[in-house]
């Protein structure tokens, strides 16, 4: 943790002179493992592993099998020449060009450990220096841990043919975007709530449960509303949760205690 906010920090300060090479990655993840103790701080690993997911029962599902540990340092740096080049000829939308970059590196998976955590820094790092700087007042780190089960979907749907280069970005682009898109709109919302959008009101319960599903890409259930909507009771979310049925803003996912909700995007 304390390593993580040494480099979030830094990311914070100094991004415009951290470019993404494979040196400063190193010096990154070196910084990241800084009170660890740990050896492989700012090494690429020296072994082959996996990408795993945890079910919800615990059980250990291998997502993908990254590229072998020995064309790593090459495979990382090929990764951050395209995205530069990608970025200086300028025929490439940045926001896409991030996407891309932190999916290749998700992929590479060059660490033996920490590749999400470097993942998430990368994408907070390339986001500053194209300008976007929507990270430094919302979570994005938060924001895909929120969404966790739709980030592993994506990920699992853009992987498939990644070694053969054939796969498809579209999946994980999409996700990223969305997770932007979502970040700026919770940064609008809670500006709007202090400035009091022009007025003196405060929105409506009723205002509120819309507005979490209008920050939110994965289902939520009624027990999800409730946690985050401490102050509001059942059965307002209930009735809330039918208007917007009606109206056809979101739409009911299964049954029973496995019912879940999503809004209609």
């Amino acid at each position: 943790i304390a390593g993580y906010r040494d480099v979030l920090a830094t990311i914070h300060k100094s991004h415009d002179y951290i470019p993404p090479t494979p040196n400063t990655i190193l010096q990154l993840h070196r910084d990241l493992f800084r009170y660890t103790g740990l050896a492989f701080g700012g090494h690429f690993k020296d072994s082959d592993n996996v990408i795993i997911e945890r079910d919800a029962t615990g059980k250990q599902i291998i997502r993908f099998t990254p590229p072998n540990a020995l064309i790593t340092p090459e495979l990382v740096e090929r990764a951050c020449a395209t995205y530069t080049e990608a970025i200086q000829d300028g025929h490439i939308d940045p926001l896409l060009a991030t996407a891309m970059f932190t999916f290749d590196f998700t992929c590479i998976h060059p660490f033996n450990d920490g590749n999400g955590r470097m993942s998430r820094l990368l994408t907070l790092l390339l986001l500053y220096r194209n300008g976007y700087q929507v990270g430094k007042y919302i979570s994005i780190e938060h924001l895909i841990e929120r969404t966790k089960d739709t980030y592993y979907e994506a990920l699992a749907a853009s992987t498939y043919g990644w070694n053969d280069n054939v796969n498809d970005y579209a999946p994980f682009v999409n996700y990223l975007l969305g997770v932007i898109l979502t970040a700026c709109k919770e940064f609008d919302e809670r500006i709007g709530e202090l400035s009091g959008c022009g007025s003196n009101r405060k929105p409506t319960k009723e205002q509120r449960i819309g507005n979490l599903f209008e920050r939110t890409l994965s289902p939520l259930s009624k027990a999800d509303i409730l946690q985050q909507l401490p102050d509001i009771s059942a059965s307002t979310v209930e009735r809330t949760l039918k208007t917007l049925l009606d109206n056809g803003t979101i739409t009911k996912l299964g049954a029973g205690r496995g019912t879940r909700y999503v809004k209609n995007r």
